[in-house]
């Protein structure tokens, strides 16, 4: 008995875990794309950035009077908490039939670390990186990887020991991706497929 209840514990506890990531990762790719979205292509130089600016500020405040509302009522951190824990119990919820321990499927390519390597290697190809978002488009173009999202990528990447960067800049654009750096360089024995 006491073992079961320290089982669920632990199961709800990660539960919370994964979605509280999962919703701190949305939250601010959401934030960060809006904080993007106000730069004007029709100006240059720091006319260009006064849009981002502004909206920066605009979090800042928001962010600031956040901070007075609950200093003055502290009560509404329990408001705040609860808001929060009920969207990373939602955002952890499996998909339909699905246990919560249980990952969506492996692609066999995945499966080793080699080929993972490889994939990330082409898809970076003579730039940079490459940015999560990028490489699941690249994979679903290529039957791999139905239905996951970014974070499900994300972890997929760490479990096979590829460090995901929090900005990578491609293209003028920084997101969360895999740097070139970060990838191991070919080793001596490996096939000439691969040195190359």
């Amino acid at each position: 008995m006491n073992h079961s209840i320290r089982s669920t514990l632990t199961d709800t506890a990660s539960r919370l875990a994964r979605g509280s990531e999962l919703v701190w990762e949305r939250r601010s790719e959401v934030l960060a794309a809006w904080v993007r979205g106000g730069r004007r292509e029709d100006l240059t130089g720091w006319r260009a950035a006064l849009g981002p600016a502004f909206r920066l500020a605009l979090l800042g405040a928001a962010g600031w009077l956040a901070t007075r509302a609950i200093r003055a009522r502290p009560v509404l951190m329990w408001a705040v908490a609860a808001g929060w824990l009920i969207a990373a119990w939602r955002a952890s919820r499996p998909a339909s039939g699905e246990a919560v321990e249980e990952e969506p499927e492996e692609d066999p390519a995945a499966a080793d670390p080699g080929a993972v390597h490889k994939l990330l290697a082409d898809a970076i190809g003579d730039r940079p990186g490459v940015h999560l978002s990028t490489l699941l488009t690249h994979l679903q173009e290529h039957g791999q990887g139905e239905g996951w999202t970014v974070a499900d990528l994300r972890a997929r990447l760490e479990a096979h020991g590829v460090p995901v960067r929090r900005s990578v800049k491609v293209d003028r654009r920084v997101a969360y991706g895999v740097h070139r750096d970060d990838l191991p360089a070919p080793s001596p024995g490996a096939p000439a497929d691969q040195a190359a």
